[in-house]
């Protein structure tokens, strides 16, 4: 079994690639194939963003591994203007539900509850097969809310850090 514990830069080779979807990606812990079949442990530092479609892997024995996202059963969604895509990304966001932000759409994985409220907003929903990539979130690590007076949970969010101020 191909062991890998580790993210590393991306480099112009690479000695296998795994194909995964969305949720596989998001795991920390994870038993999958190469593309080639080959039988792979991932064991990566739990409390990190989930894999992307490019991000590089450093397996034990030294080989880099290409991550790439596998085409998803998604919902397209666009909308007649940005006021009601907004609304729309509202809606969707209200049910915490994972989403991938284009200029002019949102994606998400395919549910015919969410299909049925996107088309009672108003929304034109298309059913697409595609690698799905959603937003990670804001305040990174695990999904909290604060309860007062539980103290493993009270903490100040921690924002992601997007530019270096000089």
């Amino acid at each position: 079994m191909l062991m890998i514990r580790q993210r590393t830069a991306a480099r112009p080779a690479w000695d296998a690639e795994l194909e995964l979807t969305y949720e596989a990606r998001s795991k920390s812990r994870l038993r999958c194939f190469t593309t080639a079949g080959e039988d792979v442990g991932l064991f990566l530092e739990r409390g990190q963003p989930p894999l992307a479609d490019g991000d590089f892997l450093q397996a034990d024995d030294g080989r880099l591994v290409r991550v790439r996202a596998r085409p998803e059963k998604l919902l397209h969604v666009t909308c007649a203007s940005a006021l009601e895509l907004t609304r729309a990304a509202y809606h969707l966001g209200n049910r915490h539900v994972a989403l991938q932000i284009g200029d002019g759409w949102l994606r998400l994985l395919d549910d015919y509850v969410l299909k049925d409220m996107l088309l009672q907003l108003g929304a034109h929903v298309e059913a697409i097969e595609a690698p799905f990539q959603p937003e990670h979130g804001a305040y990174g690590g695990g999904h909290h809310h604060s309860h007062a007076g539980e103290a493993e949970f009270s903490y100040a969010p921690k924002l992601h850090q997007f530019g270096v101020r000089k």
